[in-house]
């Protein structure tokens, strides 16, 4: 651990991914803590994080102010689990599409599109890029770009299986390709727009056959 990393308190991002990364299987089985967190997102969705207090989430999940600090400490607490749980969500379901891809090709397109998409696509995300950018501000460089490095190493250590596994070819540095994916996909979830239509899923697949393959000198089919 380097003194930066001693002294300065961790992005949302980096507590949240950590959360759902190590141990994603460990969900709450208190179905008031659940309802909290259900009712925390819906909350967050439509006032932003900034924006709701720890009484309106209590009111929309029908409970009262001190069941919900019962539950949770703080509303940075409450914040953490649900982001942690949309995370841990996300990841899933990446897991899954990746085991379903049949080839590293495969696997490295549907990593990039799934990657884009989801985290687009979900509604709390969205708010807080366009609401809160302090809390994420662009995701990819938040915490003096502590963000970005937190995504880059989960996808260094995927590319380094590969590796091993005779699917990537030695040249490539796995740590290096790691975070120029991350800068990419970071840019295009933070800042849409301009050629690339994130729900068109044919483009994304396309442009990470057409970029991302011969960046890692994978030969496609």
């Amino acid at each position: 651990m380097t003194i930066e990393e001693m002294t300065v308190p961790p992005t949302l991002f980096e507590r949240a991914a950590k959360r759902a990364i190590s141990a994603p299987e460990q969900r709450s089985a208190d179905a008031t803590r659940d309802k909290l967190l259900i009712a925390a997102y819906e909350q967050f969705c439509v006032d932003g994080v900034a924006g709701a207090s720890m009484e309106d989430v209590a009111k929309r999940a029908g409970t009262s102010r001190i069941t919900i600090y019962r539950k949770f400490d703080s509303k940075d607490a409450l914040v953490d689990e649900v982001i942690a749980r949309e995370l841990a969500s996300y990841f899933a379901f990446f897991q899954q599409a990746m085991a379903e891809a049949e080839s590293f090709a495969d696997r490295v397109v549907t990593g990039f599109v799934t990657s884009i998409q989801q985290i687009w696509s979900n509604p709390l995300i969205k708010r807080l890029i366009a609401d809160d950018p302090a809390l994420v501000p662009g995701l990819v460089g938040g915490g003096g770009g502590r963000n970005m490095y937190a995504v880059s190493e989960f996808v260094a250590t995927a590319l380094r299986k590969e590796q091993h596994a005779g699917n990537l070819h030695p040249s490539v540095d796995p740590d290096l390709a790691a975070e120029l994916i991350a800068r990419i996909t970071g840019s295009f979830v933070t800042m849409p727009g301009g050629q690339v239509e994130l729900d068109d899923t044919a483009q994304l697949e396309d442009l990470a056959r057409s970029y991302l393959l011969p960046m890692l000198k994978v030969v496609d089919g």
